[in-house]
């Protein structure tokens, strides 16, 4: 805890897991807004994350955050976007596609920077 921590005021019945997880669908609804095509793939549980919904646009570009299993059935139901579970349809390929892309892009970047110095 911080210094300051004790001096906020937190809002009855929120505590501070509950508004890192708004701020999160906060970003995942900005993050939709602006981009075409957006599907939701919602990932299950782990030892090591709670349930998290990775964001896939058309071209491929994706963003993946933790939302709890209310939240991913909250964002499925308000934003209006499909929202598959990932475990029975896996990820779609233009994200796989989209990742080979950057990875091309880095290097050439990278090869680039040492060609040049």
């Amino acid at each position: 805890m911080g210094l300051l921590d004790r001096f906020r005021r937190v809002a009855p019945g929120r505590d501070r897991v509950s508004r890192g997880r708004s701020a999160e669908t906060g970003y995942l609804v900005e993050w939709m807004r602006t981009r075409t095509g957006v599907e939701g793939f919602v990932e299950p549980k782990t030892t090591v994350t709670d349930v998290t919904v990775v964001l896939v646009a058309a071209d491929g570009e994706w963003t993946r955050r933790i939302v709890g299993e209310r939240g991913a059935r909250r964002l499925a139901r308000d934003l209006g976007i499909p929202v598959y579970d990932v475990g029975r349809t896996g990820y779609p390929q233009r994200m796989r596609d989209y990742d080979a892309r950057r990875r091309i892009e880095r290097k050439r970047a990278m090869e680039q920077e040492l060609g040049e110095g």
